[in-house]
């Protein structure tokens, strides 16, 4: 927590004092998917990604949500009902849900309203699609909701996936997790761990990384509420036995460990995929667990660290939600025209630097408004 009085919008509906230095993570975090996403445009296949392990960062943001729900929520639910839950959660999620299935269906019809194949799809199916994407309904492959073609669950914005899976660690928190006792939910830690490591290392994706959860195709969808699992139960957990131990520059070396560890490249070949399995099951059980103890026990100490933080902590979540369905312009224009790699650049950095300025201006004149007027209207 900080010694200043900057709170990020992040902590909007809660009470209690904020980590500064989780949400400043969180952003570090959401940026580091940004620029993942935008080398994907010029991969040929996991193992020549650059910024390898960007997908990681989506395990460090379930770890996040679990210690801070479990911090926020626990010591409330005498006074708080699981309806009222429920609703906290739909009000700091769904208003930027929305915005994000505006902007898939802008992105999709600008491309032309077609799969990547070149199938024509018709407007009112990409209606239907963003219908189901605002209610959370998941496309199967080949279904024709699953309006792009590639087999994402949320063909409009692919990286809703995880908002996905984040209402459904909700929904197990609200039901199950926040009754049981710390030692219970050690053990589920530790056996979900476990399953972790034994997917990851045995190559559960196929393709020897921890990128699942974003098609129900290969199971991809259980080895993403497998991860979850592991993650919002630590998070939990850690955030019941939690007690600092201070590490002066905690936001540095946190933000600086989290930046290098998702940024290496891919570990062994396509013959060794258990090498990079073994790298993903240290990073989610054990080294981003650390990051997150730290960073919960440090404090900023000075006025640009906690405006670094604050800053990145408000645009977290609006450029994760919607950033994405400019990439698919991106692709498509790298792609139908074989751009190569360095007149691609100045766009992409362009790309990147619009989706964050985006994402605070639609922060401050759209989510913080709706979600005070929500909070007015439906919370006690």
């Amino acid at each position: 927590m900080s010694h200043t009085t900057l709170t990020s919008s992040a902590a909007f509906a809660d009470t209690k004092p904020h980590y500064a230095i989780l949400d400043g993570l969180r952003g570090v975090a959401a940026l580091m998917v940004l620029i993942y996403h935008f080398f994907e445009a010029f991969a040929t296949s996991p193992l020549d990604q650059r910024c390898n392990h960007g997908y990681l960062a989506v395990q460090f943001f379930f770890i996040l949500s679990g210690f801070v729900i479990g911090y926020a929520y626990d010591d409330r639910w005498g006074r708080m009902s699981t309806a009222e839950f429920f609703k906290r959660r739909l009000i700091r999620l769904h208003p930027m849900v929305f915005i994000g299935i505006v902007s898939g269906i802008l992105s999709f019809l600008i491309q032309g309203s077609t799969q990547w194949n070149g199938t024509p799809i018709s407007l009112s199916w990409v209606l239907l699609a963003g219908l189901c994407t605002l209610f959370m309904i998941p496309a199967a492959p080949g279904n024709r909701i699953e309006i792009r073609g590639n087999g994402e669950l949320f063909p409009l914005n692919g990286p809703y996936w995880s908002l996905f899976i984040e209402y459904i660690g909700n929904i197990i928190y609200a039901l199950i997790l926040r009754r049981l006792p710390r030692k219970a939910l050690k053990y589920i830690s530790l056996l979900t761990g476990l399953g972790v490591a034994v997917y990851a290392i045995g190559n559960g994706s196929g393709y020897g990384h921890l990128g699942v959860g974003w098609t129900l195709a290969n199971h991809y969808v259980a080895g993403g509420i497998l991860c979850m699992m592991f993650c919002f139960s630590v998070g939990i957990w850690m955030s019941r036995v939690f007690k600092p131990r201070p590490v002066r520059g905690g936001f540095w070396i946190c933000s600086l460990s989290l930046i290098v560890l998702v940024a290496l490249p891919h570990w062994g070949t396509a013959d060794t995929p258990w090498i990079n399995g073994i790298y993903d099951t240290l990073c989610v059980t054990l080294l981003f667990p650390v990051l997150v103890w730290i960073g919960a026990s440090s404090l900023t100490s000075d006025l640009l660290s906690t405006r670094i933080c604050k800053f990145c902590g408000d645009i977290s979540y609006p450029v994760y939600v919607i950033h994405y369905p400019s990439m698919y312009l991106f692709y498509s224009w790298v792609w139908n025209n074989q751009v190569p790699f360095s007149q691609a650049l100045p766009v992409g950095a362009g790309v990147i630097l619009g989706n964050i300025l985006l994402a605070y201006l639609l922060l401050k004149i759209y989510d913080e408004p709706v979600r005070k007027y929500l909070a007015r209207k439906f919370l006690r």
